[in-house]
Parts: structure tokens; sequence; C-alpha cells
């Protein structure tokens, strides 16, 4: 197993929140996936390594999406985004773990992810170059 520094390695959780997981999820469900993602973000933590929960939210109407040029945008569902969608799920969410909220479903591009990151000690540009991901402790489970 790769040994990663935990001074120098984040832990990046993208879409675990009550909106996403509440989707029929395959070939992992909803439940088993919370579940490894908490199981991880405890390591981490344990390990005094940086981490980082990235929900995706937006207004109830999706006003406030991002509008890109795609074949199919993003569907708003009747009746607008239900309260609490954006929400992480009870005990995932620790203090000392950075939040970043896109309104996109990228978490690479035009977020506060990068940023975030480089203010945790993380002395290269993790989201802005998906290349170095692997540095970023965002490929797999590293050992910690």
């Amino acid at each position: 197993m790769i040994q990663l520094d935990p001074k120098s390695t984040a832990l990046v959780l993208i879409d675990l929140q009550k909106g996403i997981l509440g989707y029929p999820l395959t070939p992992t469900s909803a439940p088993d996936l919370l579940a490894r993602g908490q199981q991880l973000a405890e390591r981490f933590r344990a390990a005094q390594a940086t981490v980082v929960l990235v929900n995706v939210g937006f207004s109830t109407d999706g006003a406030d999406m991002l509008r890109q040029p795609v074949d199919q945008a993003q569907p708003v569902p009747p009746g607008g985004f239900p309260a609490g969608w954006n929400e992480f799920p009870a005990g995932l969410q620790q203090p000392g773990d950075l939040v970043i909220t896109k309104r996109q479903w990228g978490a690479f591009h035009g977020t506060e992810l990068d940023l975030q990151l480089r203010r945790a000690r993380h002395p290269h540009d993790c989201a802005g170059r998906r290349r170095h991901a692997h540095r970023c402790g965002i490929d797999g489970a590293p050992s910690l």
C-alpha cells in the first residue's frame, strides 16, 4: 500500500449528501457508500489528515445553478429541490472538516476546493490538476 503523509494528504468526499444518497445507486448502495465514506473519514481524522466534504446545493428553483453549454441541462425536480437535499447525513461532518458547496456537478473547477486545500497546508494544486489526485488521497483508500 502507498504510505501517505497525513500533513500533506486530504480525503475529499464528494456528494455524500441526503439528496444524492436518496437516489437508487449501483453498484454500491447508498448505505454502503456512506458507511465506507464515514470509515475513511474516521481514519483520516485519526491520522490528523484533512477531510473535505463537498456537497452540491442549489436554491429551491435551481436559479443559482451554473449554466454550462451541455447537450442536456440538469433538470430541476418538479416542485424544486426539497429542503435538506444538500445536507450531510447525521454523523458524517465533524468539527475541523472543510466543507465546500458547489453550484454545479463538478467539484474540481469553479469551486473553493483548490483554495481550501492550499490553505489547509497542501502545497500542490490538487483540485486544478486531476492527474495529481492520487497525491491528495482522492483515488482509493491509502494507508495512513
